[in-house]
């Protein structure tokens, strides 16, 4: 490891929203308290503490629940996987929603239709309890990540990562609140948020879920998000409040490599002092509860509690009693509930998808499961280990005990069925109202990171002839990010989001139409017709597993995708004709962006400001008369890159003088260091030294590829050397499919093909997002572009006995559609039904695609969000 000594960066507070004047158009955002080494994990005090009634009245009621209705308050079923049966029969304790899940599978759900829904579950689950002298209120949990952005019509915020830039934590508790109302006003009691992640490397596909790479800044916003949702011990009893949850419980922003459910390798210092600030000021304000992370602990403390049984422990975090019972409950002195993540007991070293009993004695209280069958044998299988001795009763007590505690903290037994609660029933619906979308306007302008202005470019004049282009001009689900109304939030428009308005609709709603033309490709707009351009670039939306980069992926914005890169050629294009321009950056992460950059007049990092851009064109324009004047407040919450391999540069802790850069980490130092440090940001008026263009990161050459050596045998006559899965939709746990089986989950069915046709797979995609591939059983890449060069085919054969319903691409990596892929669905919707065909397609056309043929892990895979039937065979890559 290398020890580098010293703060870098300016400071995140004291940052006002100011007029051109000086005069305040906003509050001035508070000093973040300073933090101090820990040598040891402290004891917490929550500002909900203990209750003597309360915890008599929960022992009364333990005492008298049979063991099966123990199991049932601590399992958590998914909205599409439970019926109201269930709920009578089990005595299930709290269910959820999953990402993309609505109540009749309606997409644009009304508010009713929630509150209906969730009502029917909660008078279903009181059913249970009808005959007994006591009962225990149902409770619905749902992820509210940036505002209730599963429920169309809701209000939605910008993603955690600009509301750090933003600097602001009154701000985010404010959030908090409006968010509690939106969730409190469905029915639902319970929010899997805030994320206090700490994220140390951009690769990380959930980076933008954390506040920045700041533990300071983690701590307060952690603090201020609870107290927003949760209140104090009286308001959390209301109707206006929800549970909230802290997570991932800890370090899934420390993992090696930014991996996503990958391991953290870090010191028990490092996990105290970078990762566990946001949970530590998250508890003292009294959060209730704590959701696991999906990662893995790589260190001696970590230790295998039933080293005698099973296979070793494999350091997930969800089986570590080290961290869960140890040092969060005993240690911390956390006591609320802990809950897993979807379906991650299955990861744990012992366990499966039906049996978590592993898991569930490292000190999981909650188990959140998708699948049917899985949440019922989970049941089975926990009521059968407790009266063998394998799980003890006492471990059920403490995880049914927690519930309870957590239940009655939130006044449920106090509280009417959902329909009938306050804001359910007000007149006028506070989901999506004018209020909580101003404080969301508010939210982006604040949190608006301007890196370069050459002066006089901005503020932009009401009266210029503006030109509107790159690839997020005007598209929502750029400007959004994932977790909005859909898992990955992708594919939306105004009709998903009511009250949105892209960047072109605000620069159009401010100079008008005549004066405004929209163009993204540049295509057709003349830009000697202009008096500047907006070119408005970003990423993708994505969400977990999508959006994380491999080891070996370029941080570089214009290397990641063909459609990113021609960003930079529309901005080339501008600079040739002598038009300034202003560069809008939406993204989840600092990206290298140097040229980008350069190429601009004005370049500011908007994040993922949500769907109001109203709060960018506020700053980017001049203000009408008598109307406030706004100037750019944020400032960075991460290091920006540099190079293109900058992905885990972090600024090294302020708090921590004798600090020693782990070994996942770079330090921040030589060609590594920052471009621009964390604390960075411009106001309007800032003098700016003529310095000019940054240095650019050249980019290197790749080696000569090494040459094909024959075929590449994926899956034939002699089985398959790559592991097969299925992925997709709320499959988060990838699913292994056998050849010697069937394989079923929600989104695939796969089955075995006859023996007549070879070695092969029949595979009904079932209208989901969805993804069948075959994986290097290592997850080492392969470099083929030798395969490239000898001109080779992926040629497989296919038997269509139901049509694609959508398109169905052919791919050569895991994660469509972060990455292209080849539309097949025409050519197989002309094959003659039911008969054998073949299907060849040059490498060529895939790496014209944009396809990474020097690192290949996946080999093949079929991707749709359609419906499909088909048969698939002797797969492989062929060599003339």
């Amino acid at each position: 490891m290398t020890t580098v000594t010293g703060p870098s960066g300016a400071s995140m507070a004291e940052v006002p929203e100011a007029s051109a004047a000086g005069s305040a158009a906003g509050p001035v955002a508070p000093a973040l308290s300073d933090l101090r080494p820990l040598t040891r994990w402290p004891r917490l005090t929550s500002a909900i503490p203990a209750d003597p009634e309360v915890e008599r009245r929960v022992a009364e009621i333990v005492a008298q629940l049979t063991l099966e209705e123990k199991v049932g308050q601590m399992i958590q079923p998914e909205l599409a996987e439970l019926t109201h049966e269930d709920l009578r029969e089990y005595g299930i304790g709290s269910a959820l929603n999953g990402a993309g899940i609505w109540p009749g599978d309606k997409r644009h759900a009304t508010v009713e239709d929630w509150v209906d829904a969730i009502d029917g579950f909660w008078t279903a689950a009181e059913e249970h309890w009808k005959d007994r002298p006591f009962r225990i209120p149902f409770m619905w949990a749902t992820d509210a990540v940036h505002g209730h952005n599963n429920v169309h019509g809701a209000t939605i915020f910008p993603h955690n990562i600009g509301l750090g830039a933003a600097g602001d934590p009154d701000l985010v508790r404010r959030i908090g609140a409006a968010t509690a109302r939106e969730v409190a006003a469905t029915g639902m009691d319970w929010i899997f948020a805030p994320t206090v992640t700490t994220p140390r490397d951009r690769h990380w596909g959930r980076y933008y879920e954390g506040y920045g790479e700041d533990p300071t800044l983690v701590h307060a916003y952690g603090r201020a998000m609870v107290e927003g949702l949760q209140g104090d011990g009286a308001a959390l009893r209301t109707d206006e409040k929800v549970l909230a949850t802290l997570k991932h419980w800890i370090a899934d922003g420390g993992t090696e490599n930014g991996g996503d459910r990958g391991t953290a390798r870090c010191s028990e210092d490092v996990l105290r002092d970078i990762h566990a600030q946001g949970f530590l000021a998250g508890i003292s304000a009294g959060a209730q509860s704590v959701m696991v992370s999906f990662s893995s602990w790589s260190n001696e403390a970590n230790y295998d509690h039933s080293p005698h049984t099973g296979e070793p422990y494999n350091d997930k975090v969800h089986g570590s009693r080290y961290l869960l019972t140890d040092v969060l409950k005993d240690g911390l002195g956390f006591d609320g509930v802990v809950i897993s993540d979807w379906d991650a007991h299955a990861e744990v070293a012992g366990c499966s998808a039906g049996d978590a009993g592993y898991a569930i004695n490292a000190g999981l209280d909650v188990l959140m499961i998708s699948g049917r069958d899985a949440w019922q044998s989970v049941h089975r299988t926990t009521v059968q280990y407790v009266r063998d001795g394998v799980v003890p009763l006492a471990r059920i007590d403490d995880a049914v005990s927690r519930v309870l505690r957590a239940k009655m903290r939130a006044g449920l037994w106090e509280k009417p069925c959902p329909r009938e609660r306050a804001l359910a029933r007000a007149e006028t619906s506070v989901v999506g109202c004018a209020e909580h979308r101003t404080l969301s306007r508010e939210a982006a302008r604040k949190s608006l990171v301007l890196l370069k202005n050459t002066p006089g470019t901005l503020p932009l004049s009401r009266t210029a002839r503006v030109l509107v282009t790159g690839s997020g001009a005007d598209d929502l689900s750029k400007q959004c990010g994932g977790w909005t109304l859909t898992w990955q939030g992708d594919g939306l428009d105004h009709a998903d989001l009511p009250g949105g308005v892209t960047l072109a609709d605000a620069v159009r709603a401010i100079v008008g139409s005549e004066r405004c033309t929209v163009d993204p490709a540049l295509v057709h707009a003349d830009p000697s017709d202009f008096d500047v351009a907006v070119v408005v670039m970003g990423e993708d939306s994505y969400a977990e597993m999508r959006g994380t980069l491999k080891p070996w992926r370029s941080l570089g914005y214009a290397d990641l995708k063909l459609s990113y890169a021609r960003d930079v050629e529309v901005l080339r294009r501008l600079k040739s004709a002598g038009l300034p321009a202003v560069g809008v950056f939406f993204t989840g992460r600092p990206l290298y962006c140097t040229e980008e950059i350069n190429l601009s007049d004005a370049f500011v990092a908007a994040w993922l400001p949500g769907p109001y851009a109203e709060g960018i064109t506020d700053v980017l324009f001049a203000p009408a008369e008598g109307a406030p004047a706004y100037d750019f407040q944020g400032r960075l919450p991460s290091s920006w890159p540099r190079t293109r391999d900058s992905a885990a540069v972090n600024r090294v802790p302020p708090h921590l003088p004798d600090y020693r850069v782990p070994e996942q980490e770079t330090p921040p130092e030589g060609r590594h260091t920052p471009l621009f440090p964390v604390g960075h940001g411009l106001s309007l008026h800032d003098p700016v030294p003529d310095t000019g263009p940054l240095p650019l990161d050249v980019l290197r050459q790749a080696p000569p590829p090494p040459p094909a050596d024959g075929p590449l045998r994926i899956l034939d006559a002699a089985g398959s050397p790559y592991r097969l899965r299925i992925g997709g939709h709320n499959t988060w746990s990838r699913v292994d499919l056998a050849l010697s089986g069937p394989t079923r989950c929600l989104i695939v069915h796969a089955d075995p093909v006859p023996a007549e046709t070879g070695t092969g797979l029949r595979l009904r995609f079932a209208g989901y997002p969805a993804f069948v591939y075959a994986e290097s059983p290592t997850g080492t890449p392969e470099d083929l572009r030798g395969h490239l060069e000898a001109g080779a085919h992926v040629r497989f054969r296919v038997r269509v006995l139901e049509p694609p319903s959508a398109p169905l691409y052919l791919a050569c990596h895991d994660d469509y559609p972060a990455q292209p892929g080849v539309n097949l669905a025409p050519s197989l919707r002309e094959a003659t039904p039911g008969e054998w065909t073949s299907v060849s397609a040059p490498l060529t056309t895939l790496f014209a695609a944009g396809m990474d043929l020097a690192h290949v892990d996946v080999p093949f895979m079929l991707y749709t969000e359609g419906t499909v039937l088909l048969e698939v065979a002797d797969i492989g890559w062929s060599v003339p």
